[in-house]
């Protein structure tokens, strides 16, 4: 069963039944608190410079709006 849904579900039941109902909460939380790089969220002046240098160097395409509601109802006048 290993590496299956069912086998899955089994090894679950096995680490509540050995470690504690709470098992992974607990193994999540540590995962959380083991960050020492503070992210975006700790320097909001960080992200805003990196999102501006990003948006600056971005390689999509430029949008050009265009207005052919002329020519279509031209068109339809036309035909």
């Amino acid at each position: 069963m290993a590496g299956t849904k069912a086998g899955g579900k089994a090894a679950a039941a096995t680490n509540k039944t050995r470690y504690g109902s709470d098992f992974y909460a607990r193994i999540g939380g540590e995962g959380g608190r083991n960050g020492h790089t503070g992210g975006f969220f700790a320097n909001r002046e960080l992200a805003r410079k990196a999102g501006a240098e990003g948006g600056r160097i971005s390689r999509r395409t430029k949008k050009v709006e265009e207005d052919t509601t002329e020519e279509k109802s031209e068109e339809k006048v036309v035909a």
